[in-house]
């Protein structure tokens, strides 16, 4: 990383910016993943990586008008490709961007795709967190999840990630899994903080359209715990990780002090982010865009020096304030009155006086001075309060 700049110099005027870049490859597709990748493209990494390097340069009008403060690797698995790719990513993205001398830059991993080797050669790159897809401590319930690894993987997975020389890991937990119950997810948790991480991330399982899962329950061949089993261990990781050390900070998770993962709070905070690669997806000056999702069509379309975004939308004012509202009351720290008039020149508490009045009588929102947030409750049930804010 040899272009890089103080973001706090009071010499520097350019917005910051959080750059997304999307590795849509994987080992084997999980029951539950609906995300845009696939399991077949070793063939693919070459050309994959030769358009991503022809893409970043062409960003270079938005790149050079932006201090990048954020990178993160998403996918898929990041860490199937070879560890020479994403470091010739890196390095193009850094030769055409100012990236700040303390920025965040992310990678997802797996274990079994991730050893002491490949977790030292990315750091010295620049990567300075790194996300590790556990989703449990549980050899029964990852088989029955399509997980590839055994959770003695995970364990030596996150040791080596820090035997590589990271201080900033993350790993991924899930609940509501097929046959898994409370105790099950207590036994993961128990694990998760014994290790050397600084961020945990538990999700609740979602049965989405066109997955596995989403077939075995319409088939009724899936086994799922009950609810009152799911919000026990829901319950479970707001009471048990807080305990830990480990505070929440968003709905689904939770860090130890000055780790919480800063580019995924650009998201929250509707701040500006740039997408790169298949079916990436960019938030730049108030414009929605994405790029084409398939990586064969990605990267025909550089290589033919046509344009990747296939779609792009300005969201209506009530769209985009409805946005503005759940995302940044997901965070714990809410929605600051102040910061929501300065961006639509609105009162909030004027706007949506009948809403905050029914949340709050509902023990959903807590109005504080100065800002709204989520209670206890409304975490439980944020749905219900993000669906109050949206237009008719």
């Amino acid at each position: 990383m040899d272009k890089v700049l103080d973001y706090n110099s009071p010499t520097n005027s350019r917005t910051k910016l959080g750059v997304y870049i999307h590795i849509p490859f994987c080992r084997q597709k999980c029951l539950y993943c609906d995300f845009p990748s696939r399991a077949d493209g070793e063939s693919s990494f070459q050309d994959y990586t030769a358009a991503l390097c022809r893409e970043i340069a062409g960003k270079g009008g938005v790149l050079s008008s932006h201090v990048i403060d954020s990178i993160y690797f998403g996918g898929g698995t990041p860490t199937v490709l070879p560890v020479n790719n994403l470091v010739r990513i890196i390095d193009c993205l850094c030769g055409c961007a100012q990236v700040a001398s303390d920025a965040e830059i992310s990678i997802e991993a797996n274990p079994g795709t991730l050893n002491s080797e490949n977790s030292a050669a990315l750091h010295a790159a620049g990567v300075n967190r790194i996300s590790i897809g556990v989703q449990a401590f549980d050899d029964r319930l990852l088989a029955l999840a399509g997980r590839i690894h055994s959770a003695a993987e995970a364990v030596r997975a996150v040791s080596e990630a820090a035997a590589g020389g990271f201080d900033n890991i993350s790993v991924d937990l899930m609940f509501g899994l097929p046959g898994q119950t409370k105790v099950d997810f207590e036994t993961s948790l128990r694990q998760a903080v014994k290790l050397p991480v600084s961020h945990i991330s538990a999700y609740g399982l979602k049965l989405e359209e066109g997955t596995p899962f989403h077939r075995l329950q319409a088939a009724g061949e899936l086994e799922l715990p009950d609810e009152e089993e799911e919000a026990a261990m829901y319950d479970l990781a707001t009471d048990f990780l807080p305990q830990h050390g480990f505070e929440r900070y968003e709905i689904s998770n939770y860090a130890l002090a000055g780790s919480e993962c800063r580019h995924n709070l650009k998201y929250w905070r509707y701040l500006p982010y740039l997408g790169l690669g298949a079916a990436a997806h960019s938030f730049i000056a108030g414009q929605r865009q994405a790029n084409v999702v398939a990586d064969c069509e990605y990267i025909r379309r550089i290589f033919a020096g046509e344009d990747a975004v296939e779609y792009r939308e300005v969201p209506e004012p009530a769209v985009a304030i409805a946005e503005y509202v759940f995302l940044a009351l997901r965070t714990v720290q809410g929605l600051a009155f102040q910061e929501f008039a300065s961006r639509f020149g609105l009162s909030f508490t004027d706007r949506f006086a009948g809403i905050i009045e029914k949340l709050a009588g509902d023990g959903l929102i807590a109005v504080e001075r100065g800002s709204v947030r989520l209670t206890v409750q409304g975490m439980r049930f944020g749905n219900i309060v993000f669906a109050s804010f949206l237009p008719d």
